[in-house]
């Protein structure tokens, strides 16, 4: 579903190289976890990926297209959520979902029945009125949430999606992902919390200095780590080499 093919780039002329030879394969019905310190290049390949960045070389197909070249195509099959909610604070939240439901072009019947499911699973009904400059950092996480959900998306790109998110909205996000997945979909998503990475995640990919040092499955993992169990204690003996 997400192919990357050596895919490099760099910031302030080349001197800092923030992703560098990028290759790898995300299929479909798996949620892929993509994990690195901070600064590794996570944040930077997401947005490639989305195509909110343009790689200095490579290419990332998504679904069979070049993103690239084909972008408003890949844009319709794929949702966002960025590692900070970025929302029309001026707006009431159920404009901004209306708004986002429109540019998707998601029918009114789908639109009432998505919505009203997901606001009352993440208990946004009594706000969602409200304008966005008035909800807290983990209410608007959640609606942005809802934003990227409406569409149905066959590829979901998440960025430390349970940042902000208070325990019973993080655990309806991960069966969600993991129902996308059921279904066929593709869920990308990067984290710094260990412990649902190595419960939830089909395969893991880990980053560092820009480049992929590891990518498997928690048995695939192991193996490539020196009498380690804990996917932690993986991270920090292949992210110190």
């Amino acid at each position: 579903m997400i192919e990357i093919l050596e895919v490099s780039k760099s910031y302030n002329r080349g001197e800092i190289k923030a992703v560098e030879n990028l290759t790898l394969k995300v299929n479909p019905g798996e949620i892929f976890g993509f994990l690195g310190p901070n600064g590794a290049g996570k944040t930077t390949t997401i947005k490639m990926i989305v195509g909110l960045l343009k790689p200095d070389s490579g290419k990332i197909i998504m679904k069979g297209m070049d993103n690239s070249t084909e972008s408003l195509k890949c844009k319709q099959i794929t949702s966002y959520v960025p590692d900070s909610p970025a929302v029309y604070e001026k707006l009431k939240g159920m404009e901004y979902l209306n708004f986002l439901a429109d540019v998707y072009q998601v029918s009114k019947n789908d639109r009432e029945s998505r919505i009203e499911k997901w606001l009352n699973l993440f208990e946004l009904t009594q706000s969602i009125k409200n304008p966005i400059q008035s909800y807290s950092h983990g209410m608007k996480q959640k609606l942005v949430l809802l934003g990227a959900l409406l569409s149905d998306p066959e590829i979901l790109i998440l960025d430390e999606p349970l940042v902000g998110l208070d325990p019973r909205s993080a655990f309806h996000l991960k069966e969600i992902m993991r129902e996308l997945c059921n279904r066929g979909r593709t869920v990308f998503f990067s984290t710094h919390v260990m412990e649902v990475a190595e419960k939830l995640c089909d395969r893991i990919g880990i980053i560092s200095h820009g480049k992929l040092i590891a990518c498997g499955t928690m048995s695939q993992l192991k193996e490539m780590a020196t009498g380690t169990q804990s996917l932690e204690d993986i991270f920090l003996e292949l992210t110190e080499k």
